[in-house]
């Protein structure tokens, strides 16, 4: 178990085989290149905090990868520039915009306001065209292509259990929980998401066994490891990157594609996307698939297409992509799963965070990746950052973004 301390960024890690044992033969022989000593060292120091800026930014030569194609009709985003110098609050301090942006690790902005790029910044040596690892932001996609494999027919119904799709799962955590119960992050599987690598929980087994050393996948593990935790599915909100994992194995084994594929197909080309993201992989591409809990790469501008797509009730690029009735039940809260606990402030629905007292709602993931979509001033506000530590300031980037609706309004 590699000993890598995510908010210190230290790691002891020498040599792969020492931590993890002799890499798979099989692994081996199909993509060797990956496997090296040298690369399983780079993966597990990804979130090196004085370094991390840059990791995310090209994590496709550190992990095997699936692209997802764009097509030549792009979703043409005009753009009329906004002042939004000035001060803002962040944290009790006072500060200009361009400090706030450095005080809250950021390495792209970009503000869509009535359908135009009103700002876009980006930093430390990215750009339009850079490709950025949004971790947990993926999810949000991954939703999106279920809703989109159900319109299609290739799912039956939300309430179709994992099994019946996922034979391989009989048995295991995932016997019982349905499509829905993943949705909403309540299959009741035992799980701790915990991001301190150096401890014991199962986030740190699979991540370095699957993400690192490419030993074995994450649905393996929920196949042959995953248990039944004290809640029965749906009865508690329990946030688990392995409930998104398997979410995107039910869309392959429905779709009868690649996570990839299904994606530029049915979402990517139609949607417009400008440029081809891509899935880091829990595995050379002969014997892993998409990393689907946190593992998409998308530029800052597609991920403001996304995020104004569903502002939009679904309509991208002159064409309804994504049902509305999709974009609704996926973003709006049931009764009675908003908050996700007594006092939180916060929702989950469909792999979407939703936000009490608000319509607001946004793909959010760890190190305080944003599609932040807020109907009610007509705005998407995606930011990409590198902050030292995975969690922990959701509340300052939220406050930034009211500050530039407050500042937009005027």
């Amino acid at each position: 178990m590699s000993k890598f301390n995510l908010a210190a960024g230290i790691c002891p890690l020498a040599m792969a085989a020492a931590l993890f044992g002799a890499v798979p033969q099989a692994m081996a022989q199909d993509d060797a290149r990956w496997l090296t000593p040298t690369m399983i060292n780079a993966r597990a120091h990804m979130f090196e905090p004085s370094l991390n800026y840059l990791t995310f930014q090209h994590m496709d030569q550190m992990f095997a990868t699936r692209g997802v194609a764009a097509g030549g009709d792009v979703w043409d985003l005009q753009s009329e520039s906004v002042a939004l110098e000035g001060e803002y609050t962040i944290g009790g301090k006072t500060m200009s915009l361009t400090d706030a942006l450095e005080a809250t690790a950021t390495n792209a902005l970009v503000v869509v306001k009535g359908g135009k790029i009103v700002h876009e910044t980006y930093r430390n040596g990215s750009d339009a065209k850079t490709r950025f690892l949004t971790f947990s932001v993926a999810k949000s996609y991954v939703s999106t292509l279920i809703g989109l494999a159900l319109s299609d027919g290739a799912i039956k119904s939300l309430d179709d259990k994992v099994t019946d799709y996922l034979p391989e799962m009989k048995g295991t955590g995932y016997d019982g929980p349905t499509i829905r119960d993943l949705l909403r992050m309540r299959s009741g599987v035992d799980w701790l998401e915990v991001y301190q690598f150096g401890s014991e929980t199962q986030l740190t087994k699979v991540h370095d066994n699957s993400l690192v050393a490419y030993r074995y996948r994450w649905c393996d593990y929920a196949a042959k490891e995953s248990k039944a935790g004290p809640n029965k599915p749906d009865a508690v909100f329990n946030y688990a990157t392995l409930d998104t994992s398997v979410l995107g194995c039910i869309l392959e084994k429905a779709v009868g594609k690649t996570g990839s594929e299904y994606m530029s197909e049915k979402l990517w080309k139609p949607a417009g996307m400008e440029s081809d993201a891509y899935w880091i992989m829990d595995g050379p591409d002969s014997v892993g698939r998409e990393f689907f809990g946190a593992g998409l790469a998308v530029t800052a501008r597609d991920h403001a297409r996304f995020g104004l797509m569903f502002l939009n009730g679904g309509m991208a690029n002159g064409k309804q992509v994504v049902p509305a009735d999709w974009v609704r039940q996926a973003t709006v809260p049931d009764e009675g799963y908003e908050p996700v606990a007594p006092g939180e402030p916060i929702g989950y629905q469909y792999q979407w965070w939703t936000f009490a007292g608000s319509d607001a709602y946004a793909a959010m993931g760890l190190h305080h990746q944003f599609i932040y979509v807020d109907p009610t001033n007509d705005m998407v506000i995606v930011k990409i950052t590198h902050t030292p530590e995975p969690v922990g300031r959701d509340e300052e980037n939220l406050a930034l973004f009211a500050q530039i609706a407050e500042r937009l309004s005027k």
